[in-house]
């Protein structure tokens, strides 16, 4: 199925609209507590979503996991969802996760539209059909492809966002750039994420999802060129893995910055990009999210978290790297040894 996207300035009038496109005998909104509050305001009185019922979850991405998926399935069944109802989804990427994964799933599937209100999942966790949970310590480990039926950006969300949860989306969009070419590159490290033009802001985000939406629709269930999204993840989500696992979580796209890093970095040992672009990306990286908070201790850990990543075949470490900025190499592998360089890089400076 397609998923059609609409970046909004009329959030109630294309969300009645989405509602009213196919008939439903019930509607659900999925939220966590901070968006219940923050964001369902928004679009309360909404037509189609009189007598919603919401079901609501702990933010963070520690609770998208199968006790939060047990409790949305639950809440459906209890309150009479059925094959025909349709479920919103609103909130960041946990929410956009884990409410696509309960409707993907729950009587074998129903109708969702996702409402991204973070950076991060306006970019990356509400587009391109990719729904999930962590499972046993590992990030996204259980999910199914399956697209919204509609996803509905207003970047007006993002007017309370703090610099943080900015910074975490932007990383995905710094991706996107880098898989782009020079220009959109080039671009995204000259524009001042830290005080955002947010109409701006918009027109950036539309980029983006330009090139999320084009790669995915040439291979949508991720058997070849959608490996170029998995830049800077492999990397990425052992470092994210290990830092709830020693119990100091950090956001998404911190991870993913670092990992463009130490990927990057990879790239130019054994793909040739060029030194100057990853000495410009990684000094970016440093100026905005800082380094991990790994030691040279933490690497044997980090390793065999990659080692689970699901992009791996048999024993090698799998990667997607680039030759340049667009010109992407998919399916290659680095030595224990040549990740610990990469993890050096990030750590000791340029």
């Amino acid at each position: 199925m397609e998923q059609g996207i609409v970046i909004t300035k009329c959030l109630k009038e294309d969300v009645a609209a989405a509602v009213a496109a196919r008939p439903h005998d019930r509607t659900f909104i999925i939220t966590d507590d901070t968006t219940r509050r923050l964001c369902l305001p928004l679009i309360s009185g909404t037509r189609g979503l009189e007598g919603a019922d919401v079901i609501s979850i702990h933010p963070g991405d520690a609770h998208k996991d199968i006790e939060s998926l047990t409790h949305v399935w639950t809440e459906l069944g209890r309150l009479g969802a059925t094959r025909h109802s349709c479920v919103i989804n609103l909130g960041g990427g946990m929410v956009t996760d884990l409410g696509g994964f309960a409707a993907s799933t729950f009587k074998r599937g129903v109708d969702f539209i996702n409402i991204p209100t973070t950076l991060l999942s306006m970019v990356d966790a509400s587009v391109g059909g990719k729904t999930g949970i962590n499972f046993n310590g590992l990030k996204n480990e259980v999910g199914v492809f399956n697209n919204a039926r509609r996803v509905i950006i207003d970047t007006s969300f993002l007017k309370t966002s703090d610099r943080e949860n900015l910074l975490s989306g932007y990383a995905e969009m710094l991706k996107h750039g880098l898989l782009n070419g020079d220009p959109a590159w080039a671009v995204l490290l000259t524009y001042d994420i830290e005080s955002p033009d947010l109409e701006r802001l918009s027109a950036l985000v539309a980029d983006s999802i330009a090139v999320k939406e084009r790669i995915v629709s040439l291979d949508p269930h991720e058997e070849g060129l959608r490996k170029a999204l998995n830049l800077g993840h492999t990397i990425g989500h052992a470092f994210e893995s290990h830092a709830l696992s020693v119990g100091r979580p950090i956001l998404h796209g911190y991870a993913v910055a670092y990992g463009l890093t130490c990927e990057l970095y990879l790239s130019c040992v054994k793909t040739g990009f060029p030194e100057g672009k990853l000495r410009q990306t990684a000094t970016f990286v440093r100026e905005h999210y800082g380094t991990p908070a790994v030691s040279c201790k933490d690497y044997d850990a980090l390793i065999e978290l990659m080692r689970h990543d699901k992009k791996n075949t048999g024993t090698d470490i799998n990667f997607t790297l680039l030759a340049d900025t667009g010109d992407i190499r998919t399916d290659r592998t680095a030595t224990p040894d040549e990740i610990k360089e990469a993890l050096d890089f990030i750590r000791e400076g340029l």
